[in-house]
């Protein structure tokens, strides 16, 4: 379980740093492999990039920041590693759905992507019981047709049918 504990050391070092530059190489050393394989282990693991996940919580924290202190958004812009206020609000938004200036307001509701920790849960380990039943039906594809949604379609039943009893779908 080293691997375990070597991934939750990287989420610690990505939280400590959320406010300042965050160097894969340091990543991937703090993982013991290569930044190509940590970042495709990464991704493979979460379902999203590494570089998303830094974003997802940079924004989070500033939203934070935005709703219980006094900043300017400018200042928590560049705390996060945005270089403009434009790029900031965009990126913001993006993921909020609302502006920065908007989040200020009280009582306005926003995302929050929390930190990840790696922990392995076991599972199967309560009896089951069960039964195996063979179950005998025969399947039968049929032509796909466009979806009869409105009234003025109904007259496309009647042919349907009678082509599906041509094929020998209809018994009767």
């Amino acid at each position: 379980m080293e691997w375990l504990d070597k991934f939750n050391a990287v989420i610690n070092y990505i939280e400590e740093n959320l406010d300042a530059e965050i160097k894969y190489k340091t990543l991937a050393k703090l993982a013991c492999c290569s930044e190509f394989h940590f970042s495709r282990m990464f991704s493979s693991l979460i379902g999203i990039s590494l570089s998303e996940y830094i974003r997802r919580r940079r924004l989070t924290k500033a939203a934070f920041e935005i709703q219980t202190g006094n900043e300017k958004i400018i200042d928590i812009a560049l705390k996060y590693g945005y270089e403009s206020p434009d790029a900031f609000t965009r990126a913001f938004r993006l993921l909020h759905g609302i502006s920065p200036i908007a989040a200020k307001e009280k009582g306005k509701k926003l995302k929050a992507y929390p930190r990840l920790s790696f922990q392995i849960t076991i599972r199967g380990d309560v009896e089951m019981e069960y039964r195996i039943e063979k179950i005998d039906f025969k399947l039968r594809l049929l032509e796909k047709d466009s979806k009869l949604k409105h009234q003025m379609h109904l007259g496309k039943f009647p042919s349907f049918y009678a082509k599906l009893k041509k094929m020998g779908f209809n018994k009767n």
